[in-house]
């Protein structure tokens, strides 16, 4: 296989500088990256720039090919484990760019992301070349970003884990060059990460609050459209949601996103009646892609683009999670507050712009240390899209949602300043000197430069 993906990529005509995108739909499980990457150096490719969807602890593998010199340039949307912990530390020349979900999508549409060859894993090829994740062994559910990438790469090659017939199409057979067989993925690392069984008490706190004000805020009604993420107050939001909903005889429309089988049971209950789905974070939801023509895949263009009509932009309410929150309604998930990176935004800063109401749920602390500061180390999120800012410790809106704020009072919720959730959350750590280089910097969804990470030392 190995000298098949060689050819395959030669045959595609990459060469030194060029732009190879691949997904993450195996997320923690993948195999395709660390196989092409291998594949480039042993053609003596150099300086290629890596356009990765995101990139896992599993992708340490990689770091050879970024020590050699095969890779000279990286574009990703969220990253973390020992290739993230080496970019952070300076290891690796960059600075590396991250995007949004949305950002990278809009990117590879307008051009602005050229894509010379994108290698797309999937659990199985059809007999006419076209392209699928529902079916085999190797399922890994929708292949939202792949789909956008096939669409628009100069050449794209398939690696496939197996060949037969489809139960559900992703790409078509016509944005397909070539299809070699391999394993790309191991789907065991799919439900890896952020995705997460059970809360803290704080954190099922704060899910239980999440609900009591959507429901108190009347956004708990039919026809609602929500995104909820795969954390584990997110998840216990997702449950909670589901009861408020029976008990009052709602069904919403749709939820969109990395659909997890939280997401899952409310559709089976008839609570949700459709789901749009543009990664599977768990088994459960790549099992109903497979079974249920309600569950429908979406591009990763479809999700988030924000040029265009997208789901991101039709969401009533989004719940979304953090590493930190500040006093002005900012939101980092990309780092730590010594610089760590562990992260990206994804799609948070896609729904949080996109959304009608965007709620940040979050404990007060983690791990000892403060989640509501008086300035997070890294915007990923600019708090003017954050509606609510939801913690144990009681609920903070700013002050466009004044009227809001007296309804929820009235309801009996413990409506705070976000200032006296900084201070209930406890002093912060004084934050390292920012000497070092700079070695990522984060984009908006549109394309302009944000804030900026620089070297840290230390483990």
């Amino acid at each position: 296989m190995a000298d098949a993906l060689t050819e395959a990529i030669a045959a595609a005509g990459l060469r030194s500088g060029g732009t190879l995108s691949l997904h993450h739909h195996w997320r923690d499980g993948d195999r395709a990256m660390t196989q092409a990457l291998d594949a480039c150096a042993a053609l003596g490719l150099a300086g290629l720039h890596l356009a990765a969807s995101s990139l896992f602890p599993c992708h340490a593998a990689l770091i050879p090919r970024l020590r050699d010199g095969t890779v000279g340039r990286i574009t990703t949307s969220y990253m973390r484990g020992p290739l993230a912990d080496l970019v952070a530390s300076g290891g690796f020349d960059g600075p590396v760019t991250l995007q949004t979900h949305g950002g990278r999508a809009r990117a590879i549409g307008a051009g602005d992301l050229r894509i010379d060859l994108a290698l797309v894993g999937v659990p199985r090829a059809g007999p006419d070349g076209a392209l699928g994740g529902a079916d085999g062994p190797w399922a890994c559910g929708p292949l939202g970003y792949a789909m956008t990438e096939a669409a628009h790469a100069r050449h794209v090659v398939a690696l496939a884990a197996e060949r037969g017939p489809l139960t559900r199409t992703c790409i078509p057979a016509a944005h397909v060059d070539a299809v070699i067989d391999g394993t790309p993925g191991d789907p065991r690392g799919i439900a890896s990460g952020t995705t997460a069984a059970r809360p803290s008490p704080e954190g099922a706190r704060v899910a239980a609050l999440v609900v009591e004000m959507l429901a108190a805020g009347g956004f708990v009604r039919d026809g609602m459209r929500v995104q909820s993420g795969a954390g584990a107050v997110a998840l216990a939001v997702t449950a909670g949601l589901g009861r408020a909903m029976a008990a009052r005889g709602v069904r919403g429309a749709w939820a969109s996103g990395g659909i997890t089988a939280a997401a899952v049971g409310l559709h089976r209950e008839g609570l949700l009646a459709r789901l749009r789905d543009v990664q599977a974070f768990d088994a459960a939801a790549v099992a109903s892609y497979r079974d249920d023509p309600a569950h429908e895949a979406l591009s990763a263009a479809a999700y988030a683009d924000p040029t265009r009509a997208c789901a991101a932009h039709d969401l009533d309410v989004a719940i979304l999670g953090a590493a930190e929150v500040d006093a002005d309604f900012d939101v980092n998930v990309t780092t730590t507050a010594d610089g760590r990176i562990i992260g990206g935004s994804g799609g948070h800063a896609d729904v949080a712009e996109g959304a009608a109401f965007t709620v940040v749920a979050t404990a007060l602390r983690a791990g000892g240390a403060p989640k509501l500061v008086e300035r997070v180390a890294h915007r990923t999120t600019a708090g003017a899209h954050v509606d609510a800012v939801v913690t144990e410790g009681g609920i903070a809106l700013p002050p466009r949602h004044a009227a809001l704020a007296a309804r929820l009072r009235r309801a009996g919720l413990p409506v705070r300043d976000i200032r006296d959730l900084v201070a209930a959350a406890g002093p912060a750590p004084a934050p390292p000197p920012a000497e070092g280089r700079i070695v990522a910097r984060s984009e908006d969804r549109h394309g302009r430069a944000g804030d900026a990470i620089r070297a840290r030392s230390g483990p």
